[in-house]
């Protein structure tokens, strides 16, 4: 149970524990619940229990559905009329393509030129308007400013946005439902809804569980600003992890900063591996971004830590499995 106090606290981020509840409730009808796989191959690996909360089997193939959802369900019917306008790269330009029609307004989805073929085909499947712009968020943000401006649209930011924290946070409260003896859950971060989020249910719940960031190290902006203790953005990411690239934003900073307990940052080589091993031992496929986790568990830093030596029953969250499969085996031969 929640204390009072928790809840107070709670109140001065974004989104709390409440909401997220309400979130659930608002989206059960529409979601998956997704299912945790485990495998001793794994564990052996690990040499930890490992828990994968496949949000690679959610509607629109990622875990942006549920934020996604959750913004558009929220929305009143004279707002929701003139539909909604977003900016990515990629799942929450397909999330909210879905959820829009589901709902029956119109979708305009601005997508950077360099945005991965399948991904561009899940907004048009979803029957999102792609409206095409730079690869600077400078272009992806003034195009979306003028779609507004001229539709009205309700924009809908992939990740600061409180209605979309409340979505993503609906993972933890079905990840400790589904396996209650984790004590330590591990979330990539690019711009921070997801990892926002899921720790502000998960630490709710149960205020000693661990969480921590799984990050690219070359685009390890939440690991220097944890280091600096302020928004720290670079002048451009190298990863293959193509969800992975944002910046954390003013509502998703103040609880990483305060809430999410370490970030572990991984090299691209060893996110190839970890989509390896899921294919391979899983069976599953997962995209670069939703494989890091894994990464982040296997790697020395994790490992060798004495500060993470009692963690013994993990949750990963395979965030997403949109992959373009030429990328994949491309990947997997340059191992």
């Amino acid at each position: 149970m929640e204390t009072e106090n928790q809840l107070q606290s709670d109140k001065t981020y974004a989104a709390n524990i409440l909401s997220i509840k309400e979130a659930e409730h608002r989206i059960k009808p529409y979601i998956h619940r997704t299912p945790i796989l485990s495998s001793e191959s794994l564990n052996s690996i690990a040499g930890r229990r490992l828990f994968f909360k496949c949000e690679c089997f959610q509607k629109g193939g990622a875990f942006k559905f549920r934020g996604a959802c959750n913004a558009i369900f929220s929305l009143g019917d004279d707002q929701a009329t003139k539909g909604v306008v977003t900016h990515s790269s990629g799942n929450h330009a397909a999330a909210l393509s879905l959820a829009a029609k589901l709902r029956g307004i119109p979708a305009y989805i601005v997508i950077p030129k360099n945005a991965p073929k399948c991904k561009v085909e899940n907004v048009k499947r979803y029957g999102g308007q792609v409206i095409w712009s730079e690869v600077t968020m400078q272009s992806r943000e003034s195009v979306a400013n003028k779609v507004q401006q001229e539709t009205g649209a309700v924009l809908v930011h992939p990740f600061n946005d409180g209605r979309i924290i409340s979505g993503q946070g609906t993972i933890s409260l079905e990840l400790l439902e589904q396996v209650p003896e984790i004590d330590t859950i591990i979330v990539p971060i690019s711009g921070g809804g997801l990892i926002s989020g899921v720790t502000l249910a998960a630490k709710a719940i149960n205020p000693s569980i661990r969480v921590l960031a799984a990050e690219p190290r070359g685009a390890d902006d939440a690991a220097q600003s944890k280091a600096a203790g302020r928004i720290v953005t670079l002048p451009e990411t190298n990863t293959i992890a193509d969800g992975l690239r944002a910046f954390l934003g003013n509502l998703t900073w103040p609880i990483v900063r305060d809430l999410v307990d370490d970030v572990i940052t991984v090299g691209d080589e060893e996110i190839v591996e970890a989509m390896k091993m899921c294919y391979e031992i899983l069976k599953v496929a997962v995209e670069p971004s939703g494989t890091i986790g894994l990464a982040a568990v296997l790697s020395d830093k994790f490992r060798l830590d004495p500060a993470w030596k009692d963690c013994n029953n993990i949750g990963i969250i395979l965030s997403g499995g949109n992959v373009d499969l030429g990328v994949l085996w491309e990947s997997f031969n340059k191992l």
